[in-house]
This record gives structure tokens, sequence and C-alpha cells, in this order.
């Protein structure tokens, strides 16, 4: 079996690769941990500067794979405080470290829910044109207020808000627009654009540059931690709604009708 993470080096500048393609690289558990262990190695390499994180075949990613982490038996729900599995939780990923250093996200055809969130935690963003993007996680029942605090925080709170409470899908030109992603890639080029910016980046002292990381990740981690706290009480994940919207996805019908339980 192909492993779910591809990791190379090339000089400074280190690709990470989701590498689940006939499941448009959905996160499992098991790929979740092994792109943290893509990221410990990164930040452990004293060769390593700089990291692009990108995606093979059509997309960057889908999100979180509905099948395994979101229709979990209801005791296995309440046990774990979520649907990620122990050891998995996807918002972590980028908010530990030693040495902080960058990472960019490369990203192209599809990016949803949980790979959203990745892509905004990431330090740098550089999206292909028609790139898709959407917080999932409003229609699938889990609210969109993780997605909300981070296109706030990049700045776009106006769009932003819109995008978090309609859960609708938007393109990488209206992305750039608003300011939420750094540079916009022509189709096929997204990979160069990433490495072009991670040179870039990679021409400054390596300390100077994680010491401007660590600083935005500490800020971010705040914000992270002030929508969480407003929203973990209400456990979502336990809801009826949450319930519906996976088996729907899953079945692939129209979800509802909502209850509001």
């Amino acid at each position: 079996m192909p492993e779910m993470m591809e990791y190379e080096r090339d000089g400074s500048i280190v690709t990470i690769r989701f590498n689940r393609p006939d499941k448009l690289n959905a996160f499992s558990d098991e790929m979740t941990i092994a792109l943290f262990e893509a990221l410990r190695e990164f930040d452990a390499d004293g060769d390593a500067n700089v990291a692009v994180l990108c995606g093979a075949g059509r997309a960057f990613s889908t999100g979180a794979d509905v099948r395994q982490r979101q229709l979990r038996p209801r005791e296995e729900l309440e046990r774990l405080g979520g649907p990620q599995g122990h050891g998995a939780r996807a918002g972590d990923l980028l908010l530990h470290s030693v040495n902080w250093k960058p990472v960019i996200a490369a990203v192209h055809g599809y990016v949803m829910g949980l790979a959203t969130g990745i892509m905004f935690d990431s330090d740098l963003i550089v999206a292909e044109e028609g790139t898709q993007i959407q917080a999932t996680e409003l229609a699938r029942g889990l609210g969109g207020a993780r997605h909300w605090a981070t296109m706030r925080f990049r700045g776009a709170a106006a769009f932003g808000t819109e995008m978090a409470l309609t859960g609708r899908s938007f393109s990488a030109e209206e992305a750039f627009e608003n300011g939420l992603i750094n540079r916009l890639a022509p189709k096929g080029a997204y990979m160069d654009v990433a490495y072009e910016l991670a040179r870039e980046v990679d021409a400054n002292p390596p300390l100077s540059v994680r010491a401007t990381v660590r600083a935005r990740r500490w800020y971010l981690a705040q914000v992270l931690k002030e929508a969480e706290m407003m929203t973990t009480p209400y456990k979502l994940y336990l809801s009826e709604d949450f319930n519906e919207a996976a088996r729907a996805f899953v079945e692939k019908r129209p979800p509802g009708p909502f209850k509001a339980r």
C-alpha cells in the first residue's frame, strides 16, 4: 500500500504531499497522524527551512473521511470528545512546534472542511486558479466558527462571516480578492509559484523567519482557542442534526429535515 504522506527534501525546501488520491486525499485518523509525523520530521530536520504542503491527484483534500470520523458510534464520540480519533486532532497540526519553521499550503482542485483548516493555519497560501474552497463543517452540523475565526484573523471579516454562515463553496479568485491567500497561480503552475515563494522566504536568515512564524502562530492559537471555548460546550458532534448530515452524505441524498437538536 502506498504511503498516505510523502516527504521529500530538495536542499532546504521540503515537500509534504497528501497521497490518498483515490479518496481525494480525505483525512482518516491514520492520515492525520501521518501528517503530524511528517511535520515533526520537518521541524527536527536541521537542513530544512521551509515546507510546502500539497495534494496528489485532483485535489488538495476534500477534508475529513466522513465514513470513519463522523459516523462513529455515539459512545465513541463521547469518549473521544469529537469525531477525531485519539491523537488525530487536525486543528493542532501547526500549533505545536519546536523550531517554528514556515509552512506554505499549495492548493488546487478542492479544499474542504478539515483541509480548509489546514490551509488557513499554514503561514502562506498559494492557490491554483479555479480551486474550490468550502467550510463544510457548517452543513455537517459542526458549525463554522473555526473557519470564521481564521478568515477574520487573515483580514477577511465580512467575507469570512458570509462563508462561515452560508457554507457555500468559494473560488480561489474570491479568496485572493478578499486577502485570504497570498498568491493566485495559473492553471498547472501552482507548485512552481509555491516553490518560488518558498525560495523567497528561504533567502532570509532562518532564525529571523522562525521568530516571525512563532509570533504569528501564537496569535492564531489565541484566536482559535477563543472560538473553541465558545463552541465546545454545545457538543454539536452529539446532535441529531450532525448524525443526519453525516448519514445523508454517505448515502448520497439530501439531508434533513434538520430539527435543531
